[in-house]
């Protein structure tokens, strides 16, 4: 939870409009190249848009603001309608992370170019920066429903495709695991992703 009412105020009006509009972009990247992959499916239902209120889960947007956590409505997809359909449903999935590290270089191109002196200036794009990259790694993680379990899947051998597909019946006891922060796995996610974003930070000058 919050430890003060200045932590909940920037968490309001500084963190979560930049998580709205990181989510955003991911969530289109999604929609934009199944569409182009051959499945109109998002375009159809009105996902194929950088309208975060097409995004939002009313749920996953109060848990947001409450506890720090919360989600997006997932992209509707078809399989069937790829041509390739493991190759395909991967490109369509790490299409998400690669809008959140592209926005992370641009970001840094933009911090190297102007290199602001302002603090508010510098710590809305550190924000904005931190944001992004934890949202790639997080969807990188071979967790379904993350982003990396469909990635994973596109390289197993064809004979263990389908026991990596069974994970998915788990989604929901595996991202308890990965969120409760009595969890093990909870724990080494949060230090890998918590060590990686300060090497990339420091090494884009931030």
């Amino acid at each position: 939870m919050f430890s003060s009412l200045q932590e909940f105020i920037y968490w309001v009006v500084v963190a979560v409009p930049s998580i709205l509009v990181a989510a955003t972009i991911h969530e289109y990247a999604h929609a934009y190249t199944a569409f182009k992959l051959g499945d109109a499916t998002a375009k159809a239902e009105g996902r194929l848009t950088l309208n975060p209120i097409k995004h939002i889960d009313p749920i996953g947007f109060i848990s947001m603001i409450l506890f720090r956590f919360g989600w997006s409505k997932p992209v509707p997809i078809n399989e069937n309608n790829f041509t390739k359909r493991e190759f395909h449903t991967a490109l369509v999935a790490i299409a998400g992370p690669i809008s959140n590290i592209l926005l992370v270089l641009l970001i840094a191109l933009i911090n190297y170019l102007l290199n602001p002196t302002q603090p508010l200036v510098v710590f809305l794009l550190y924000t904005f920066t931190t944001i992004n990259v934890i949202l790639a790694i997080f969807n990188l993680l071979p967790i379904p429903p993350l982003d990396g379990h469909k990635i994973v899947r596109a390289i197993l051998p064809k004979n263990l495709r389908s026991y990596w597909e069974g994970l998915e019946k788990y989604s929901i006891i595996l991202i308890l695991l990965l969120i409760l922060p009595f969890s093990p796995l909870s724990k080494f996610v949060s230090s890998f992703i918590g060590n990686t974003l300060s090497s990339i930070l420091s090494m884009l000058g931030f």
